[in-house]
């Protein structure tokens, strides 16, 4: 008691920065008073909390939204909450507007707290007005208000189902900006990670038919995270979205292959020993003619899937493809394969091993009457049944 009153104390100072640290201690004892059972103290520390919103200093504010969450965090119960947390939300929505970073932040990461907590509450409409004023967020500069804002999309469409906020998300494709498409194609992964990726693919794979390289480019982006976020989930959806990926691998334009490729990488990496082999050779086909691009970073991502395929399929078959181009007449194709295969090397040198071609000399015994040279007429043809086996 002495020491909430000493803080409680504090928070009317004049000095903004005491203000700001009776917060700040506000919010590390909040776990202790859960432990103590001091449910009316948290709420009575919850309303005075909420009265302070008003507070003009943003450094402040934000030490006030962070307490305000730990409050919420620890409450035995949501419903507890003096004022109701319908109107702790409609005070906080505003506050969105706030161009602080401290604020921001921590604004968006106690709307995720309600969002997850207190979903049943509030009404559906309010959830999308705030996922409306979310997607400036996903402009900030600071990574973490990115990171947090994505986070929060993916409680509210768990909230709400995806259906309506996913609406919103494949609007914001169509922006020019790119740091807001990269963001809302991260949110659109996340999104799928939270409700499962069935109620995302068929909006995105119908959104991919509309002939702008950008939204294109953001869907096969959001793939990709998505992909990337729900691992060996993603192995149900591969000959769904096979179609796809087949149609940007053979694109014209640079960008869409190496995002194709990308999405590929990360799918190969999820699916490993769950039986698509067949799928990934098919994918292994469509890729391998990229192997000759000069853009750095097309050939580093066409590079990394087809080290993401060898995973899968393993490196008997990927010998076969690299072995035509070892001994090419040409010197750049040689570069190529070379290159390919001394990653393989690197990475599994003992799985190849069973895979080296035998060559076998066939013809002439050596000529006796010249010791110093010594021919040998040896045929380098490899049987088709080592190929086969």
């Amino acid at each position: 008691m002495q020491i909430i009153s000493a803080l409680l104390y504090r928070l009317r100072n004049q000095d903004p920065e005491t203000r700001e640290q009776a917060a700040d201690l506000i919010a590390q004892t909040a776990p202790v008073l859960k432990i103590c059972s001091e449910d009316e103290m948290l709420i009575k520390l919850g309303t005075i909390l909420y009265e302070g919103l008003g507070e003009a200093y943003p450094d402040v504010l934000g030490s006030l939204l962070g307490a305000l969450q730990k409050i919420i965090e620890n409450l035995s119960s949501i419903e507890l909450l003096n004022p109701p947390v319908s109107q702790v939300l409609a005070t906080l929505t505003p506050i969105l507007r706030n161009r602080h970073e401290k604020v921001q932040e921590t604004v968006i990461n106690l709307i995720g707290d309600i969002a997850y907590n207190a979903k049943e509450y509030i009404h559906d409409r309010e959830w999308m007005r705030i996922s409306f004023e979310l997607l400036e967020m996903l402009k900030a500069h600071k990574k973490r208000i990115r990171f947090s804002a994505n986070n929060t999309f993916g409680m509210i469409a768990k909230a709400i189902g995806p259906a309506d906020v996913l609406v919103t998300l494949l609007n914001n494709l169509r922006v020019q900006e790119r740091q807001l498409r990269v963001c809302t194609a991260v949110a659109i992964g996340i999104v799928a990670e939270t409700c499962s990726p069935y109620t995302i693919l068929p909006a995105l794979m119908n959104e991919y038919r509309y002939p702008d390289t950008n939204i294109q480019n953001g869907i096969l982006k959001s793939l990709s995270f998505m992909f990337e976020y729900i691992g060996d989930m993603g192995s149900d959806y591969i000959y769904s979205v096979t179609p796809l990926l087949q149609d940007a691998l053979t694109d014209r334009d640079l960008v869409h292959r190496q995002t194709a490729a990308t999405v590929v990488k990360h799918m190969a990496l999820g699916s490993y020993g769950l039986g698509y082999e067949d799928a990934f050779i098919h994918f292994l086909n469509v890729i391998w003619p990229n192997i000759f691009e000069t853009s750095p970073h097309v050939i580093t991502r066409i590079m990394d899937c087809i080290e993401s395929l060898r995973v899968v399929i393993g490196s008997g078959y990927l010998m076969n493809y690299i072995i035509v181009g070892l001994f090419h007449p040409a010197r750049k194709v040689r570069n190529v394969y070379w290159k390919i295969y001394n990653t393989m090397y690197v990475n599994s040198s003992y799985s190849i091993v069973p895979y080296y071609p035998r060559f076998e000399a066939v013809g002439d015994e050596l000529k006796a009457e010249e010791p110093a040279i010594c021919f040998e007429k040896t045929d380098y043809g490899v049987e088709e049944l080592d190929l086969w086996i």
